[in-house]
């Protein structure tokens, strides 16, 4: 079969370098790709995923029989839709009305409440006067988030009013004809406790589940410090997390959830990504994502060993399927620009080999006309290590880092990926 994936960030990379792995799949196009892709399958690099008539031509002339959408953002603006509706294309990847698991949180948590799913208490405000009120009365901590797609960074945990204006003075976004109506903000209930992540698959009221729980570093720095980002590295599987867990999640939150979908009209085919949180009132929904968790999808990616092309053919047919992973563990540890996620730096060079990009997934990095990778986005490159131990494999991640030639006044990682695993085996 021949596969177009759309795409250019790190997500994309894992799911072409997976699906080269499979032996039903004939030919792989990255729309748009990036650096990574160009040895393993053909990158359209001048193909915007905004320009929904050339990927709709790309896929009809090259004969494309699965088409993956890995961003969030087409999805947010309909290419499953156009793609499905106007060229009769097979497309994993939601709608843009089902898009909004994601897209739009307030929509979401008002799902969860209307189904009863667990989840934190929250507030939607879009009267400017109204959350600032709110602030001056609310005891913190507590949570802002921003309603529609920000890559991780719409969300400010707020510890103080002071924090808490500030941060609604970042993330306040004016509505289009009214300046004193904003776009939705939710107020959330700060919940404690550790943080997961599970990718499920979904068709209609058919769901499966991954087997293996990863975890993903949203802090810019370590020990959780500074500001929310994409995401600064993860790890799987995460064994300090029992099966127990995650059967409970797939009870009380995911199959839940699957079926308030098909409840509410949502004819959701494509991945369900369920960021959650164990507390002492059981796991409950952080967010969900409408899109493979990036850097999880990296790591989880390189750990399956199922021909996935298949894997999605099954799930179409809405039958029972089983994912063989690898043994041991897999570590990912994202290199990013000085100033990210506020600002990144644009042309640093990035010196490595081959060796290293087999290793490697690439997030924000072009080739100049010489051959030299330089940046091109907040997030560089992914580095992944594996071990029998998660000690083994961590250990081999940052090897790998330090065969990568950078400055490091323009280039920083988290030195402590996987610490809980760590300190809690």
């Amino acid at each position: 079969m021949n596969v177009a994936v759309i795409g250019k960030g790190g997500r994309e990379h894992a799911l072409v370098k997976m699906l080269a792995k499979s032996k039903s799949v004939d030919n792989i196009y990255a729309i748009p790709g990036n650096a990574g892709m160009k040895d393993i399958c053909e990158v359209m690099y001048r193909v915007s995923e905004k320009d929904f008539d050339a990927i709709a031509g790309i896929c009809i002339e090259r004969q494309v029989d699965w088409v993956i959408i890995g961003d969030a953002e087409p999805l947010s603006l309909g290419l499953a839709d156009f793609l499905i509706d106007e060229h009769g294309l097979t497309v994993f990847g939601p709608r843009k009305k089902e898009a909004q698991m994601e897209t739009s949180k307030s929509f979401t948590k008002n799902l969860l409440k209307k189904y009863n799913i667990p989840t934190a208490d929250f507030k939607v405000f879009t009267d400017l006067a109204e959350a600032k009120s709110y602030i001056e009365h609310a005891n913190p901590p507590y949570v802002i988030k921003k309603d529609g797609l920000s890559e991780g960074k719409g969300v400010v945990v707020v510890n103080s009013k002071e924090q808490a204006l500030k941060a609604l003075d970042n993330l306040y976004e004016a509505d289009d004809h009214d300046d004193s109506k904003m776009k939705p903000l939710i107020f959330e209930e700060f919940l404690d406790g550790e943080e997961f992540s599970l990718m499920v698959l979904v068709n209609e009221d058919y769901s499966h589940t991954f087997e293996l729980i990863a975890q993903d570093h949203k802090s810019a720095f370590g020990k959780n410090e500074g500001p929310n980002t994409g995401g600064m590295g993860a790890y799987a599987p995460v064994t300090h997390i029992s099966e127990s867990i995650r059967l409970e999640t797939i009870e009380k939150i995911i199959k839940p959830t699957v079926s308030a979908m098909v409840e509410e009209d949502l004819n959701y085919f494509g991945v369900l990504y369920l960021g959650a949180m164990i507390t002492e009132d059981g796991v409950k929904v952080l967010e969900y994502n409408a899109r493979f968790g990036d850097p999880e999808a990296q790591v989880l990616f390189s750990m399956i060993e199922s021909d996935f092309a298949c894997l999605l053919e099954d799930v179409k047919a809405k039958k029972p399927i089983n994912i063989d992973w690898k043994a041991g563990y897999t570590v990912g540890v994202m290199l990013a620009t000085a100033g990210y996620p506020y600002e990144y730096k644009a042309g640093i060079r990035i010196d490595f080999d081959d060796n290293i990009m087999e290793k490697s997934y690439i997030s924000g990095i072009r080739q100049t006309e010489d051959g030299d990778y330089i940046s091109a986005g907040g997030r560089i490159m992914l580095v992944t290590g594996s071990g029998k131990t998660i000690s083994e494999a961590l250990s081999s991640a940052y090897r790998t880092i330090e065969e990568i030639t950078f400055d490091e006044k323009d280039v920083f990682y988290r030195q402590d990926i996987a610490h809980r695993a760590i300190l809690i085996k």
